[in-house]
């Protein structure tokens, strides 16, 4: 599945483990470990290009400024907008194939009409949660990292969503569940975009396929009587869609459950870009 909607984001060319991307107008060079493929050019040759983002043979890696750029901009999707800066470990704020997962969220939200409530955990910088808050959706967001939550913030009031649409939460996702359980908090729809790999505060760990399956059934409880969606994200290649199916068929009241590859359309060779996959559940 993929979005052809966006005009401010392109993939221009693939290859060599590597990806050439236009967000506005910087164009910037990163690795992605699913182009294994030949690049079409050298890449690092490209005119225009702004910066390029190096791994280091002892771990971690830096960007390289080749032209002046700023050191973050603004793009759009539809009304959306989004604050966009090079940061650590290759990221630049957004998954722009996530915006097919919006798409389809907020459509539930749309014909449910009123304002569904919407819990996000392992939120990031908000594409979702805003995506969702500008569709009428009122959206908890909760990630651990106060740096991101602070920049969905950002981009809620870049969006123009209402005060009142998102309620921002630093705090570990599964403790916040717990604690949302003892409370009696109940959501409409409920999203998660947990890391492949993580370290809590306290030195605990995280790996995805040892903890996801306890993370659904924990939080699949928290649906209210009339739910709408339960959305996962995946970005390790070991994971397939069917798994994210099976998941929400075992943990999730009686519905409707499916999973799908996400990729990115690009203007090299016809190609479609991998970018992890999704499990829907939808009532």
């Amino acid at each position: 599945m993929q979005t052809e909607k966006w005009t401010d984001y392109e993939i221009i060319a693939t290859g060599g483990g590597e990806k050439l991307e236009r967000w506005g107008d910087v164009i910037l060079l990163r690795p992605d470990p699913q182009a294994i493929w030949e690049a079409p050019f050298d890449m690092e040759k490209y005119r225009g290009l702004s910066a390029v983002y190096t791994r280091s043979h002892t771990g971690g890696g830096g960007w390289t400024t080749l032209r002046p750029m700023p050191a973050e901009w603004t793009i759009n999707y539809g009304r959306l907008r989004f604050l966009i800066k090079p940061m650590g470990f290759k990221h630049t704020g957004l998954f722009p194939e996530q915006a097919y997962n919006w798409d389809e969220m907020r459509a539930l939200v749309g014909a449910r009409g009123g304002r569904p409530t919407v819990l996000n955990l392992f939120g990031y910088t908000g594409g979702a949660s805003v995506a969702l808050a500008e569709a009428g959706a009122r959206v908890t967001h909760v990630d651990a990292a106060r740096n991101m939550v602070e920049r969905c913030r950002q981009n809620a009031k870049l969006s123009g969503c209402p005060d009142d649409g998102i309620r921002y939460i630093v705090d570990d996702c599964s403790k916040f569940v717990a604690r949302e359980k003892r409370r009696g908090n109940r959501y409409d729809g409920i999203l998660m975009d947990p890391p492949s790999y993580g370290r809590g505060p306290n030195s605990e760990t995280w790996k995805l396929e040892d903890g996801i399956c306890e993370l659904v059934r924990s939080a699949a409880e928290l649906l209210s009587d009339k739910p709408l969606f339960f959305l996962i994200n995946s970005y390790t290649t070991g994971l397939q869609p069917t798994v994210l199916e099976n998941i929400l068929k075992l943990y999730l009241p009686k519905g409707s459950a499916s999973a799908y590859e996400l990729t990115l359309p690009t203007s090299d060779r016809g190609i479609k870009l991998p970018c992890g996959c999704t499990g829907i559940w939808r009532a």
